[in-house]
């Protein structure tokens, strides 16, 4: 019997009222596939991490981790939050947090059990020096390590990136998708990584998730991101521009979806 698939999706579909955020989704995403996720503000992008980690229903369709239905608090799914400013007064050391990530439902005594584990996911992402250093005193990638190793703790089959780049600067941006790769390749985990910024994941991505006005496309990179395919999806004349293996994507009305603006 085979081993059911990380993520599934069969006719999903997902509506706010009368506005249908997208529907008609069928998705299959394999042990250790690297998907990411595209598409302008408003296109579901965050809506779907949301219904994948069983905070939002659909309201049409299927969706199931590991062939059964997703549900929150489900340690089959690691979660990497968007970046955020940490107060540097914030007491939290990284091994605090990502303890968190491993008990953090029961947190308490018996939590001292788990020091050889957290220990563990330090050092698998690089960030054993700042240990015992609080939050607050780290740089963003510093940050984004920690929580990388923190959604580690569960040892998850799936691992969602929720725009994980946002306000890191080049070197960084690299930094943290390679070591997400890494992961990956070592563990087998499937990832799904939402992003405006292509370029930094272009490397890794195994297959394109592109969500847009007019509907969706899913495939390889090149076979997503041409100016035919965006054009249609937006219903207003985009063009895919690639110099350096590098892809900027531009259009010609508010819609424009700038993949790779943080890099200009």
């Amino acid at each position: 019997m085979s081993t059911p698939a990380p993520l599934a999706l069969t006719g999903a579909g997902l509506a706010y009222g009368e506005r249908s955020v997208w529907s008609g989704l069928d998705l299959t995403v394999g042990v250790g596939e690297f998907l990411t996720v595209l598409g302008p503000n408003g296109s579901g992008k965050t809506s779907l991490l949301r219904a994948i980690l069983g905070l939002q229903p659909l309201t049409a369709g299927r969706l199931e981790i590991l062939g059964r239905p997703a549900r929150r608090g489900s340690k089959a799914v690691g979660y990497i939050p968007q970046q955020r400013l940490i107060d540097p007064a914030t007491p939290v050391r990284a091994r605090d947090l990502v303890r968190m990530g491993i008990d953090g439902d029961r947190w308490g005594p018996g939590a001292r059990s788990h020091r050889a584990r957290v220990d563990e996911l330090l050092a698998a992402v690089g960030a054993t020096p700042y240990a015992d250093v609080p939050l607050g005193l780290l740089s963003g990638g510093e940050q984004q390590r920690v929580r990388i190793a923190q959604a580690l703790g569960t040892s998850p089959a799936l691992l969602l990136c929720d725009e994980p780049l946002l306000s890191l600067d080049l070197r960084h941006q690299h930094e943290v998708t390679a070591l997400i790769h890494q992961t990956r390749e070592a563990t087998g985990t499937a990832i799904v990584f939402v992003t405006h910024e292509i370029n930094p994941v272009l490397p890794w991505t195994d297959r394109v998730l592109y969500l847009a006005p007019a509907g969706h496309a899913i495939g390889a990179p090149d076979g997503v991101l041409t100016s035919a395919n965006l054009t249609e999806l937006y219903g207003t004349p985009v063009e895919v521009l690639r110099s350096q293996g590098r892809v900027l994507i531009v259009g010609g009305d508010e819609h424009t979806h700038h993949v790779d603006e943080a890099h200009e």
